[in-house]
């Protein structure tokens, strides 16, 4: 007799509404990195207008992306997101690919960039918290913190989705109503100056025409990590009460709304601090802050960029284990993955994989490290799935598509050209990092081929 936690044939509950779909989005995209890779992006480029352009670019991609999977989550309401649009386009071996990236670079790598913002934030606001090895000679304070934030979440998830969504619907609104009320504070009583929008690094003029294209190209990947997340909601398109209605919507008023924020919230540390000032910095939200509001300011922005980071944090581990539990669903060789609960619909298996995979990138090194490493994986990846709009179109014109993309083919097109402009450019500009991304693939398509012969054996 089979328990309970581990039925024969698994499911999902149905209970996802628009507005939680839409939080989830929004609460994916908005962590780490936009508290983060602005400094990153200052050391690298040095010019606060390309650095702009570069966070509309972003947006606009991934407005284009959203639209895509909209067509393609409303034609196939499934938990997974693009592992069910690429196995059904491309078959099982890319399916499998895409389930192991999500899992190492997808979904485990964000979080570990998260839940480590969340410990370098944390010991700013309590400088006890000293950057130093505390466990064994080895782990930082902040990594001990992070770890510690994993698995809260994780135990979080496995008292059902139900608990949460409303967990993270919760600290979703705190954090939107909190940025909001920070640009609002900083334009009509930050002390800043308004010069610095338009101040250029004297670095910038030292770069010649290959090593700004390496700078852009590098740059943008920290953006696009930044907006990854915008296609959060697919991957619980099984869970949704009216998916076809309401994961197109909860994909572009989610996306729409982190656009404004991302622009709005670029603006306020530059009016903050001058680029130099800004370049290399991880912690960029504090150091416009403490310019803008002193130190009363930063404690409050540090509550809210905690806060912020927690529900990325959330959401991401809510939603990837969606992938392996579809990946589970569908493959025999992997059906430990979809292992559920028939009280919560948890898929307890994959959240727990899913958190030892994170604790070991999370140790293993330096948050723009992640940060690259993970961009690359799901820069290469998102222009796969985007491509499945093209060719379902196609090879199944019948398919039955509620929403299809606008401005199509230009839409997808678009996306896919410029994702690989962005790959090209990172590669050249970081070859350490988008070579462990690659690697990963490489590395997927090898366990796929050994657990083929496994079961032929």
């Amino acid at each position: 007799m089979s328990s309970p936690d581990s039925q024969a044939t698994p499911s999902l509950h149905k209970h996802v509404k628009l507005r939680s779909a839409t939080y989830l989005v929004i609460a994916n995209v908005i962590g780490a990195g936009i508290f983060t890779t602005t400094g990153f992006q200052a050391a690298d480029i040095g010019h606060p207008g390309y650095i702009f352009l570069l966070w509309i670019v972003g947006g606009c991609l991934a407005l284009c992306g959203a639209l895509c999977y909209a067509e393609l989550g409303a034609a196939m309401p499934h938990a997974g997101g693009e592992y069910v649009y690429l196995r059904k386009t491309y078959g099982p071996a890319l399916g499998f690919m895409s389930a192991f990236v999500s899992l190492v670079a997808g979904f485990s790598a964000p979080i570990a960039s998260a839940t480590k913002g969340f410990g370098v934030y944390l010991s700013q606001l309590l400088p006890f918290l000293a950057d130093r090895p505390d466990l064994l000679g080895i782990l930082s304070i902040q990594d001990l913190i992070a770890l510690i934030v994993v698995w809260v979440l994780v135990g979080i998830q496995l008292r059902g989705a139900r608990v949460g969504l409303r967990f993270m619907d919760w600290v979703t609104a705190f954090k939107i109503i909190g940025i909001i009320l920070f640009i609002l504070a900083a334009a009509a009583l930050g002390k800043g100056n308004a010069e610095n929008l338009t101040t250029v690094s004297a670095g910038y003029a030292n770069l010649d025409f290959w090593a700004k294209q390496a700078a852009l190209g590098t740059s943008l990947i920290f953006v696009m990590f930044c907006y990854s997340g915008w296609n959060a909601s697919a991957y619980l398109a099984s869970e949704f009460e009216n998916p076809q209605r309401d994961l197109p919507r909860s994909l572009l008023l989610g996306t729409v709304a982190v656009i404004v924020l991302y622009v709005g919230l670029n603006a306020v540390y530059f009016y903050g601090a001058p680029v130099d000032e800004l370049a290399g910095k991880v912690e960029v939200g504090l150091v416009a802050g403490k310019q803008l509001f002193g130190d009363v300011g930063v404690a409050l922005i540090g509550v809210l960029l905690l806060v912020s980071l927690l529900a990325s944090a959330t959401a991401m581990t809510m939603a990837g284990p969606r992938v392996y539990y579809a990946l589970g669903k569908d493959d025999p060789r992997f059906s430990w993955l979809a292992r559920t609960s028939v009280e919560t619909g948890t898929p307890k298996t994959a959240l727990l994989v899913q958190g030892v995979v994170t604790s070991l990138i999370l140790v293993s090194g330096r948050i723009d490290q992640i940060i690259l490493y993970a961009g690359f994986t799901l820069t290469l990846f998102a222009s796969l799935a985007i491509s499945c709009v093209i060719v379902l179109r196609v090879k199944q014109p019948e398919l039955p598509r509620p929403f299809r993309t606008f401005g199509y083919p230009v839409t997808p097109l678009l996306f896919i050209a410029v994702s690989v402009w962005m790959m090209f450019w990172s590669a050249y500009g970081r070859p350490l990092e988008s070579a462990l991304a690659m690697g990963t693939v490489v590395v997927a398509g090898v366990c796929y081929v050994l657990v083929g012969r496994k079961r032929a054996g």
